[in-house]
């Protein structure tokens, strides 16, 4: 689940970078929350072996 959750982030925030390059700010904040996704997603992998 965090891995999807990882690629739709990551593809908004790429699209939202190349079209609405106004809305920085908010389209980092998705890039930043897509990476945490991702390293918990690692983390809880590794934990559950």
């Amino acid at each position: 689940m965090f891995l999807i959750l990882f690629i739709v982030l990551l593809m908004a925030w790429l699209l939202g970078w190349g079209a609405f390059h106004v809305a920085g700010g908010l389209i980092h904040l998705l890039l930043i929350v897509a990476v945490i996704a991702l390293i918990v997603h690692f983390v809880r992998c590794r934990r559950a072996y």
